[in-house]
């Protein structure tokens, strides 16, 4: 089956922070995974109004292809060269309504700095 979208390869940055029996912060684990034909499509901008001047801006949504084995909760995700951070804990679509490639859909945001 001939596909007419393609995708592109993406780098997926995870950080787990480390503690003491204290509870006191130990040290930062950074995970790093390219995921490739991940389909970048432009944000919407439905979330900017006069009611919420500050909304968030969604750059992208991402479209992520199914077995990508990604956490994105908390993640960053750098496209095209670009560091953003994925909003909210996106959850995969089951298989039954994804007949196509792609199966998980995030949105990310401009990272500050």
């Amino acid at each position: 089956m001939m596909c007419l979208i393609s995708g592109e390869t993406v780098t997926v940055r995870n950080a787990a922070r480390s503690y003491d029996e204290l509870g006191e912060p130990t040290g930062e684990t950074v995970s790093e995974e390219a995921v490739d034909n991940v389909v970048v499509c432009p944000g919407a901008t439905a979330d900017l109004d006069s009611m919420r001047p500050n909304g968030v801006t969604v750059a992208y949504t991402l479209c992520f292809p199914k077995g990508a084995d990604v956490d994105l909760k908390d993640a960053t995700v750098t496209v095209r060269g670009t560091d953003y951070k994925v909003v909210g804990d996106p959850k995969r679509y089951t298989a039954a309504n994804t007949p196509g490639p792609w199966d998980l859909t995030c949105e990310v945001t401009r990272t500050d700095g």
